[in-house]
């Protein structure tokens, strides 16, 4: 009795899944998809990236010819510790026995 229902339970999955895909079965059905995926590929994935591909082009080259962008003209100083930490204990000088 179990497996019966396990069995009957699996053929109205498979029976649904096929319908709700257009009823189709086999090449058929793989080719419709395929197709399908491309024309979506085609008329909606590909201009979505090259449009935010284009816009990003162009804040970048906004960002490049701003007249008031800022620009560092000094450079930074260095730090004065050896260690090149801000904080911390500093290394010991390399002094040989006096």
């Amino acid at each position: 009795m179990v497996s019966r229902e396990w069995s009957r339970t699996l053929g109205n999955v498979r029976s649904f899944v096929g319908n709700s895909l257009g009823g189709l079965r086999g090449w058929s059905n793989l080719a419709s998809w395929t197709v399908a995926g491309t024309l979506a590929y085609f008329l909606w994935v590909k201009p979505a990236r090259e449009l935010k591909k284009e816009q990003e082009e162009r804040a970048a080259l906004a960002a490049a010819s701003d007249r008031y962008r800022y620009v560092e003209k000094r450079k930074p100083i260095p730090d004065p510790q050896e260690t090149g930490l801000v904080y911390g204990k500093r290394k010991d000088p390399k002094n040989s026995d006096n």
